[in-house]
């Protein structure tokens, strides 16, 4: 089976595989907004999320075609745009606090979208009852890079358990790398849900689950894909060379063991990383662009 964690490509599948219509259980629209497009998948039923795999709830998947083709003016309006969406995810009294935690391994390029993001958060919480003068218009927000098993001996749930019941945040966004079925959606997708994530997936390590069920938050998870299975690269490829139709599994180890990224994978995640940290002070703070540029120097 084609390895993806984006809820459209699950969608697509299943269209391929004769589905035709959709799921039942399962809506979908898509709109064009300014230089993005957006598809938006509700799972509104068990039928619906047995049919694609994934669970109940919203998919905001965000095409950020104006900033991919570096267009004059699209990092400010695709920031704009991320930060309305993730907002609309949140739906969070004005004065909520929120916890944004970056997942995965600084030292690995594919993996470090989470870290890298936290870079361009704006932690507000020490700030609003300090300097209220200042930061009192501010939402209490706390930033959480968590490492990985490997560096720090904590899973991901067990730390951002610990944190979440020692600052009763109102909600979680958890940032972390995906995986894609097709190179050409690399760091050119991004994707919004309210349903939690599953940490490493993307690299073919997954962990225990962050969602509303295990830290009693809602909490919204925020990817990029940056990497491909090689095997359903493989698939995929010959499929569209009209060789035939392939499963992953049919080229065996390799196809099962190795991912697949791009070779300018560095210098497209520090765009994206940026990206997706301006988005989250948009959605999170009254601001524009330029203010965040300023905090953050």
């Amino acid at each position: 089976m084609r390895r993806t964690d984006l809820a459209l490509e699950a969608r697509e599948m299943w269209d391929e595989g004769g589905g035709g219509r959709l799921p039942e259980g399962v809506e979908a629209t898509s709109e064009q907004r300014g230089g993005s497009r957006v598809e938006t998948l509700r799972i509104v039923s068990p039928e619906g999320a047995a049919a694609l795999g994934k669970p109940m709830g919203t998919y905001v998947t965000i095409f950020p075609e104006a900033f991919t083709r570096r267009e004059e003016g699209a990092f400010e309006e695709t920031a704009a745009l991320l930060g309305q969406c993730l907002r609309a995810l949140l739906a969070l009294p004005e004065r909520a606090g929120v916890l944004v935690a970056g997942l995965g391994n600084l030292a690995v390029t594919p993996d470090n979208l989470g870290p890298k993001t936290m870079r361009h958060v704006l932690a507000t919480r020490h700030l609003v009852d300090a300097l209220p003068a200042a930061f009192g218009h501010f939402r209490k927000v706390s930033v959480l890079e968590t490492g990985v098993l490997g560096n720090t001996g904590m899973e991901s749930a067990e730390l951002l358990g610990a944190v979440t019941e020692a600052l009763r945040p109102d909600a979680v966004i958890a940032v972390d790398a995906l995986a894609s079925r097709r190179l050409g959606r690399i760091c050119r997708t991004v994707q919004l849900t309210d349903t939690g994530i599953v940490p490493g997936s993307g690299v073919g390590n997954r962990r225990s689950e962050l969602s509303r069920a295990t830290l009693g938050v809602p909490v919204i998870a925020v990817g990029v894909p940056t990497v491909v299975d090689a095997g359903t690269l493989a698939a995929d490829l010959t499929e569209l060379a009209g060789i035939g139709s392939p499963a992953p599994e049919d080229f065996g180890t390799y196809g099962a063991e190795m991912i697949v990224t791009p070779r300018e994978i560095d210098e497209q995640m520090t765009g994206i990383s940026r990206l997706l940290g301006y988005g989250i002070d948009l959605a999170l703070h009254d601001l524009t662009p330029a203010d965040v540029t300023a905090l953050i120097g």
